[in-house]
């Protein structure tokens, strides 16, 4: 982890089971660097192996986005196809780790959620925005650029394809009340309330099951990327585990409600 990059990408605890990682460079709108995407990485293993950590809030700095992609200088040396290949599978590795992050993860957005950060917001669980929040990837405009299946697999699950195609043939974006009307955004908000707002869904979050948590974002993340069924790992890993047999006990022995 660089010193450089750990100043623009910070770790911060905002309670005993909520953890905030803040990408802090709102002179380049967020965008983010190797280093930085390194220290984001270095990051996610932190709080995975600190138990007390129950929730993640990812929040950009600045008031203006939320990340913006990668820095377009990384791609000022491209000559050739394949590093193009190469440079997708370290995408595919940052947003992959998101999405295996085992606790529920929310992403404070304020602004332009853009490219890859559009990428990184849709592997969060759960979405909270500023009412003028805006999404897309206008790589058909800025680029000329691709995204990788799977991130469009990501796309098509959360917006559906009319949606998708919009935002990367068009080149147009989604707006919060859109977003939020289509299940995207869980909340949307005044900007100042944008944090407040993700603080109270972390809390929510963290007082319900991590067993269960973990095993459905599993299960949902093979269903959608490694169009896969298979999950008895998960199932016995829930089944066997002591939070499900505390939670038969205190629950008695009448029949189930609800």
């Amino acid at each position: 982890m660089s010193e450089a990059a750990s100043e623009k990408v910070r770790l911060e605890r905002l309670t005993e089971s909520v953890a905030q990682i803040v990408i802090d460079r709102p002179e380049r709108h967020n965008a983010m660097s190797i280093p930085m995407y390194e220290t984001l990485l270095a990051l996610f293993d932190q709080c995975r192996a600190d138990e007390t950590v129950r929730c993640i809030i990812l929040r950009g700095a600045g008031g203006k986005s939320f990340i913006s992609g990668t820095d377009i200088d990384y791609f000022r040396d491209f000559t050739a196809g394949s590093q193009g290949v190469e440079y997708e599978a370290l995408v595919e590795w940052v947003i992959g780790a998101v999405e295996r992050i085992p606790v529920p993860t929310v992403a404070a957005i304020d602004g332009w959620a853009v490219g890859g950060g559009l990428a990184i917001a849709t592997a969060c669980d759960f979405r909270v925005c500023a009412d003028g929040s805006r999404f897309g990837a206008p790589i058909a405009k800025t680029l000329s650029n691709t995204l990788s299946s799977r991130n469009l697999a990501r796309l098509v699950a959360a917006f559906g394809v009319p949606r998708v195609k919009k935002m990367l043939l068009l080149s147009d974006f989604v707006g919060a009340a859109e977003a939020h009307a289509c299940g995207y955004v869980y909340e949307v908000t005044a900007k100042e309330q944008v944090g407040s707002a993700a603080c109270a869904l972390a809390e929510r979050l963290v007082a319900l099951s991590p067993v269960t948590q973990h095993a459905v974002k599993e299960s949902l993340r093979r269903i959608v990327i490694d169009q896969s069924l298979e999950d008895e790992d998960l199932i016995e890993a829930v089944y066997g585990s002591q939070r499900f047999r505390d939670a038969v006990a205190a629950f008695g022995s009448g029949a189930p409600k609800g």
